[in-house]
């Protein structure tokens, strides 16, 4: 028992933190390139560029949301969600003729696309609120699950 508890804690850092890297890199870049250049450049698809990332930690998440039988919902929804937003803002990227210049980025078409990813971010953030959430409730190692000391 105490290996499994101490596992389902490793596989909840490890995906919290895997989730965590493509939504905190942006800012990290941004920041380092203010820091040199005095201008701001913030890259908002950097998230959707490093999504094997955080689709692995998510995957990670779900694991040890399975095995702690905790949170599952709110890690599967959220994790569900970001595929999803994020394969459907490509989709209507694709659709609508931005994705290859045949339309300029404005209008309704940049308007649907920008607002599904919009919503990639906002799954995405969940997923990763979700991760500490988990990683936070799931005791480090059966003596702290008896709450012996």
């Amino acid at each position: 028992m105490e290996k499994r508890d101490a596992l389902s804690k490793i596989l909840a850092v490890a995906g919290a933190v895997l989730v965590w890297l493509p939504i905190l890199a942006p800012f990290a870049f941004a920041g380092m390139r203010l820091a040199r250049s005095g201008s701001f450049m913030f890259d908002y698809l950097m998230p959707a560029e490093l999504f094997p990332a955080a689709l692995l930690g998510g995957c990670l998440l779900l694991w040890a949301a399975w095995r702690a039988r905790s949170r599952r919902g709110l890690i599967g929804w959220s994790l569900g969600l970001a595929v999803l937003f994020l394969f459907g803002s490509q989709a209507l990227a694709v659709v609508t003729g931005l994705a290859s210049g045949a339309v300029e980025p404005a209008g309704w078409p940049w308007a649907l696309v920008l607002t599904v990813f919009a919503g990639f971010w906002v799954a995405l953030l969940t997923l990763a609120v979700g991760g500490i959430l988990l990683a936070r409730g799931l005791p480090a190692n059966r003596a702290a699950a008896s709450g012996q000391k």
